[in-house]
């Protein structure tokens, strides 16, 4: 079947679950940079600390999915970010949270994804509506891939080479360009 079939076919979370797939070993290489003994380092007072921002990057997936479960979705502690205690903490919450996502994300039909999805208060005020595939898109994959910028800085200001992701790094070819 031609590529421009194929994908007519596909759902929308099938589509965003092969996305989500191919940028998966791209994050995992940039949180299995981030040094150690540098968890606690922040560039700025007002920044995440290294830790905060792997550890936030590794669950986004799986956090994401979970809250569209719901409509509407309560917004709770929508800004905890936990200090993790170690890199093997991150890579496993990355872990835990791609198998969450390869369950949860086939289950959404595109009825599903199409439907007005709303995040209110505690007070029940409506935040936010907009379909669960839009929330999705912007949230789960637009926002992964800015915090995974974010963290190409963190990396740079603690002179730890930068993955590439698309395209070149300042350090390294992109992925389609690399040797084995």
């Amino acid at each position: 079947m031609p590529v421009a079939e194929r994908s007519a076919t596909r759902s929308i979370a099938q589509s965003m679950l092969t996305e989500l797939e191919a940028q998966v070993p791209i994050t995992r290489r940039f949180l299995e940079r981030v040094p150690g003994d540098k968890l606690t380092w922040k560039p700025h007072e007002r920044s995440l600390t290294a830790g905060q921002l792997a550890l936030h990057l590794a669950a986004v997936p799986a956090g994401i999915l979970q809250l569209v479960q719901n409509n509407p979705a309560v917004a709770r502690n929508a800004f905890v970010f936990p200090q993790p205690a170690s890199r093997e903490e991150i890579l496993q919450t990355l872990d835990e949270s791609m198998a969450a996502a390869r369950k949860l994300l086939p289950q959404t039909d595109d009825a599903a994804m199409q439907e007005t999805w709303r995040l209110v208060d505690s007070d029940g005020k409506e935040l936010m509506a907009l379909s669960r595939g839009a929330f999705l898109r912007d949230v789960m994959l637009s926002h992964w891939y800015q915090h995974r910028g974010q963290m190409s800085v963190y990396l740079r200001l603690l002179n730890v080479p930068v993955p590439a992701s698309f395209g070149p790094s300042g350090d390294e070819p992109p992925p389609f360009l690399q040797k084995g």
